[in-house]
C-alpha cells in the first residue's frame, strides 16, 4: 500500500505559493523523515496528506484512489500541540473512543493510567496528552501516520519512550510513518531514510 502527493501547490494567496510541485511517497511499513526551515510548508504538507487542507491543487491518494472523506480515516495526523486536537469539554475516556474503542493493549504500552481516562484534558500534561493523541490514532484501520513535531514539547527520556513505542506498534500494524522533525538526530534514529522539502518544491 502507497500514500502519494503528486504535483502538490497551495499557498494562501494565488501569486505567493508555499508548496510548489510537490511530489511525496510513502510506503507501509515505511518510516520517513521529512526535514526543512520553519515556515517552509512542512505542517500544510502534513495537512493536506491527511485531508485537513482541502485548498490545494495536484492529488493525494492511497494505492491510485481518492482518500475517503467519510468514515475513519486511514491516514492519522498528529499534531505538535495536542491540545488543539481534542475537545475540552469531553473527559478523556471519551476522546480516546471517539472514532472507535481503543485496546487495552496500545493503552499500555502507553502507560495511560485508569484514572486518567475521567480527567479532563487540562488536568493532564502535554506529554500525556501526546499519548493518548497517538494511542487514539494507532487503530488497526490506520495504515498511514503522520507525525508533525510530536515529540518536540518533551523532555529526551519521554521523547526516546513514546517513539520505542510508536515504531514497535506501526511494525506490528505494518503503518507507514511520515516523521516531521527539526530534530536530525531523532530523524537519524528512528528513519529508514530522509527528504528535504526544498528538494521535493519548486518554490
Amino acid at each position: 500500500m502507497r500514500l502519494k502527493g503528486e504535483n502538490i501547490s497551495f499557498g494562501y494567496k494565488k501569486n505567493n505559493l508555499i508548496l510548489k510541485d510537490v511530489n511525496i511517497s510513502l510506503g507501509s511499513g515505511e518510516v520517513l523523515g521529512l526535514v526543512g526551515d520553519s515556515g517552509s510548508g512542512k505542517s500544510t504538507l502534513c495537512k493536506i496528506l491527511a485531508g485537513y487542507e482541502n485548498k490545494y491543487q495536484g492529488k493525494v491518494s492511497i494505492d491510485g484512489k481518492e482518500i475517503p472523506s467519510k468514515g475513519y480515516i486511514p491516514v492519522q495526523l498528529i499534531f505538535q500541540h495536542p491540545e488543539k486536537a481534542i475537545n475540552p469539554k469531553w473527559r478523556m475516556k471519551d476522546i480516546l473512543n471517539e472514532g472507535h474503542v481503543v485496546s487495552q493493549d496500545i493503552l499500555e504500552s502507553f502507560g495511560i493510567k485508569k484514572n486518567w481516562l475521567n480527567r479532563w484534558p487540562n488536568e493532564l500534561s502535554g506529554g500525556e496528552l501526546q499519548r493518548f493523541a497517538l494511542a487514539r490514532a494507532l487503530s488497526p484501520k490506520t495504515r498511514f501516520l503522520i507525525a508533525d513535531e510530536i515529540s518536540t514539547m518533551v523532555d529526551a527520556i519521554t521523547q526516546a519512550q513514546i517513539w520505542n513505542i510508536v515504531l514497535n506498534i506501526v511494525e506490528e500494524l505494518n503503518i507507514g510513518v511520515l516523521v516531521v522533525s527539526h530534530d536530525r538526530d531523532l530523524i537519524n534514529r528512528v528513519c529508514h531514510d530522509t527528504i528535504y522539502l526544498k528538494d521535493i518544491t519548486s518554490v
